[in-house]
């Protein structure tokens, strides 16, 4: 059964329109303050955002010309340019690469929503899987700005709720594994999840199967989210549970130091 794209691109406009409210107050003299990304101001973080829009925008061009994709070759030169802009700039042409990708995307019709497919970076993606890529990164990066304003802030629930799914595949392309394996049981809420976080000779995310367990983590699915990507501090953590002999919260978070 085929996913629906439209909760995906609906959170992908709101995450634009949240990003725009937060930056647009900034410019010109805050987007150089620090964001929540590892040595990245707010500015880095759209210049980003911004190279990235400018990318997927040309491989949903080609893919629906029905040619080849964009190679390795034709990124560098957008990141290039990108990284020449001033600050200024780097947000206020991110707001309007971001806009044109959004609203290329909603302009989708029903019968191109349906029939998409192309590989991608070694995978075989259908709309939802490209919005997902799209989406996770954005919401978190967005997240990077808003907590650099406000430590309350949190991932938007609506990309929450989808990205949530995500975390197995991201955990085995970016968690690291560890010379003690381990095995935690994972209950979230705000979405509820139950599910084993293994670490070995590789990271894994599974819905839980009973056996064995060295602990219990229950945390909102929004820190969960937070954990994978490298964002779960101790200024930005929610109450969290972890019942557990064996296993720190430290130690998780060292499976998954951030990008």
């Amino acid at each position: 059964m085929k996913r629906d794209p439209r909760p995906w691109i609906a959170a992908l406009r709101s995450s634009h329109d949240r990003l725009t409210a937060l930056v647009e107050p900034l410019v010109p003299d805050g987007v150089e303050a620090p964001s929540q990304a590892s040595e990245w101001s707010i500015a880095q973080v759209l210049s980003h955002l911004g190279s990235q829009a400018e990318g997927f925008a040309g491989i949903l061009d080609a893919a629906l010309e029905g040619g080849a994709l964009p190679g390795p070759d034709a990124f560098p030169p957008i990141w290039d340019a990108w990284n020449a802009r001033t600050p200024e700039k780097q947000v206020t042409d991110s707001v309007v690469a971001n806009e044109a990708f959004v609203a290329q995307v909603e302009a989708l019709s029903d019968v191109q929503l349906d029939e998409l497919q192309f590989a991608m970076f070694g995978m075989e993606l259908d709309v939802v899987g490209f919005l997902g890529m799209r989406l996770s990164e954005h919401a978190v990066h967005t997240w990077d700005v808003a907590a650099s304003l406000d430590p309350t802030a949190a991932v938007s629930p609506d990309a929450v709720e989808l990205v949530i799914d995500m975390l197995p595949e991201m955990a085995r392309r970016v968690g690291k594994p560890q010379d003690e394996p381990v095995r935690v049981r994972i209950v979230t809420s705000g979405p509820a999840r139950d599910l084993a976080l293994t670490v070995d000779d590789a990271v894994t995310i599974d819905q839980w199967d009973g056996g064995s367990t060295d602990g219990v983590l229950r945390l909102p699915a929004e820190a969960l989210v937070r954990l994978v990507y490298g964002r779960l501090d101790d200024k930005h953590a929610p109450p969290i549970e972890l019942d557990s002999d064996a296993v720190t919260l430290d130690r998780l978070r060292s499976v998954f130091p951030g990008f």
